[in-house]
């Protein structure tokens, strides 16, 4: 066992890489939560958002056209449950599941031709002195674009939800849809917009796993984000910094038990493996003893009639 090899700087770095598709897919699902509708389709989207910019940077030799493409085909395939959920009132948990299952069986047939298909590389935001700074400039200034986009995500998220006016109308669906449309808010209108934006983050996570994070395609790489992404929103109390706090934790302890494997520590790898999830679980649960952010027509349907 040889932990010496693990460098810290390099193990931050890390962490805030494999955590950006989480809190990604996260930020997204927040808002459409916040505005009173549960999406469980979050996996689904995520990967076929994988597949789209995958697809797409390959053909056209450009990352950011993968991303752009990757936001189009998550935020499309949002439409459908929108439309399940916001016209034929259907059950949105039963929905949701259905998006997962359709966006996985999507994407592995539009993936057929891109197995072991090496994409394009993203770019980094290399800054010059700053990132070769010893310790800090492997951490914050050497890495992709998308990295510090979820980062300002979660900072216009915190910021549209409490001080703006389109999250004052947003926050009131999610809290009283009936009294919102009473209002004079169109209800549906809002949560078709809310779950577009969380299909559109959905899909850039997606895409960053498949572009940066393991630039490659392989059918399901998701491996279960998506799955993860909904607990956290839950877990954080419907709170943008808790949820960055959250992804960070997730990403920090999966980056650190692959530094452990490869180090020969002396742990069966199965512990390992699962470790990520039972410790960001634990204190995501700690976390969420307040619950004064969970909206209070969550998954509940409007009807226009009302």
């Amino acid at each position: 066992m040889d932990l010496s090899a693990i460098s810290p700087a390099l193990l931050i770095a890390s962490l805030m890489v494999a955590a950006t598709p989480l809190l990604l897919a996260a930020i997204g699902e927040l808002v459409v939560e916040k505005a009173g509708v549960l999406n469980l389709g979050v996996e689904g989207m995520m990967i076929v958002g994988a597949i789209c910019g995958f697809a797409v940077t390959v053909e056209t030799g450009s990352p950011f056209m993968g991303v752009l493409a990757a936001m189009v085909g998550g935020a499309l395939l949002s439409t459908l449950f929108a439309f399940l959920t916001q016209f034929a009132l259907a059950n949105q948990v039963a929905s949701g599941l259905a998006l997962t299952l359709f966006g996985l069986g999507l994407s592995a047939l539009m993936g057929q031709n891109y197995i072991g298909i090496k994409p394009p590389s993203m770019p980094r935001l290399d800054i010059p002195g700053l990132s070769d700074m010893p310790f800090f400039g492997p951490i914050f200034f050497a890495h992709d674009p998308l990295l510090y986009l979820g980062i300002l995500l979660t900072a216009a998220a915190w910021a549209l939800l409490k001080y703006t006016r389109v999250g004052l109308i947003l926050r009131a669906v999610g809290e009283n849809h009936d009294a919102a449309h009473a209002l004079g808010y169109h209800v549906i209108r809002v949560r078709i917009l809310a779950i577009m934006f969380g299909g559109a983050c959905a899909g850039l996570g997606g895409a960053y796993i498949s572009l940066i994070r393991v630039p490659q395609w392989t059918e399901g790489m998701t491996a279960g984000i998506g799955w993860i992404a909904l607990a956290l929103v839950v877990f954080a109390s419907w709170k943008p910094w808790r949820v960055l706090l959250g992804a960070y934790l997730f990403g920090g302890i999966n980056v650190l038990q692959l530094n452990l494997q490869a180090a020969g520590i002396a742990i069966p790898v199965e512990y390992l493996a699962m470790s990520p999830y039972l410790i960001t679980i634990l204190v995501l649960v700690i976390l969420s003893a307040d619950k004064s952010g969970a909206p209070a027509s969550l998954g509940r349907s409007f009807h226009a009639s009302n």
